[in-house]
């Protein structure tokens, strides 16, 4: 049980008790403390991604940005965004190219990366919609893109842990990731019909859990560990994709009005993941209220399964047979 535990057991919707990023931080005693430590972030343009942003700069720490869309993260950021610490990279999660892209921009300006937030996200996309490379768009964005940026900046993660601050990489996924698993090797871009846009939600959802579970049990020995979480549901525009009707009945729904969270607080769950030094090696369900019981299902942990999906993704993404 964390700290956090109590105040999430009774929830009452936007802005309760339930801590911020910005709590975190506070908490965590890091302000201001964090100026020789490197951070990258996906998906900063707006909700989480804009709060863990400004959560993490408060440390004082270096900070890579990518979003797909530039002047609207400028926007977003605002009188917050600070040229001296942060940098923002073009990255479209759509496009592997881009993520190249963005890495080599990367890595032109460190060597030591100490933290990886992979937040940038789709859901719910109504309708089959392929990448160029013929991959299916919600799992390319969600898992694909991530595994690959992972893949090209492991080594400056490597690079940045100590053994007083090990290296971290904080995967986003979704309590989504509990309905079920992966679809087969030769289906995971519904290339055998049937697409539902749940369902490939779920897919892209589990893929971030493994992807998570894979990274700790490959690199964890060697000072790089990864966690995987989920947000709660957040108010944010991560819905934009789903007809109106169906969001509006989930928004004025009692059950979701008492459990909703703002931005700042949905992004707490990745900034504790980013910075709190006891999880290592975790995945976290609302701060940790605990993935036991009704908290995690039977495949939420499958080393075969994890295999299976490293090693098919490397293929996706260009790079079998590397690690």
């Amino acid at each position: 049980m964390s700290r956090y535990a109590a105040v999430h057991a009774n929830p009452n919707g936007l802005g309760d008790a339930r801590p911020t990023a910005m709590q975190i931080i506070q908490d965590e005693g890091i302000k201001d403390q964090l100026a020789n430590k490197v951070a990258v972030i996906t998906g900063v343009s707006s909700g989480m991604g804009f709060e863990t942003v400004h959560a993490l700069a408060s440390t004082g720490m270096h900070l890579f940005l990518t979003a797909r869309d530039l002047t609207k993260a400028k926007n977003a950021l605002g009188d917050k965004f600070n040229p001296d610490q942060m940098e923002l990279i073009h990255m479209d999660n759509a496009s592997l190219d881009s993520v190249h892209t963005a890495t080599n921009a990367i890595l032109a300006k460190t060597n030591k990366i100490n933290i990886l937030v992979n937040n940038a996200g789709v859901m719910g996309l109504q309708t089959l919609q392929l990448t160029d490379r013929g991959h299916e768009l919600q799992f390319a964005t969600n898992h694909l893109a991530h595994f690959l940026f992972f893949h090209l900046l492991a080594p400056a993660l490597l690079a940045g842990s100590s053994s007083d601050f090990q290296s971290r990489v904080v995967v986003v996924a979704s309590s989504a990731q509990r309905v079920h698993g992966l679809n087969a090797s030769d289906n995971y871009h519904y290339q055998k019909g049937g697409y539902n846009p749940w369902d490939a939600y779920t897919q892209s959802k589990i893929a971030n859990v493994y992807m998570a579970n894979e990274i700790e049990r490959r690199y964890g020995a060697r000072g790089l560990h990864a966690t995987s979480l989920h947000p709660g549901m957040v108010y944010t525009d991560l819905g934009r994709s789903l007809p109106a009707e169906e969001l509006g009945a989930m928004v004025r729904n009692p059950e979701v009005q008492r459990v909703i969270k703002n931005p700042a607080q949905g992004a707490a769950t990745s900034v504790w993941a980013a910075v709190a030094k006891e999880l290592e090696g975790r995945v976290l369900d609302d701060h940790d209220q605990g993935w036991d019981g009704a908290k995690y299902v039977s495949h939420t942990y499958d080393p075969k399964e994890e295999a299976r999906l490293w090693e098919d993704s490397l293929e996706m993404v260009g790079l079998s047979g590397s690690a």
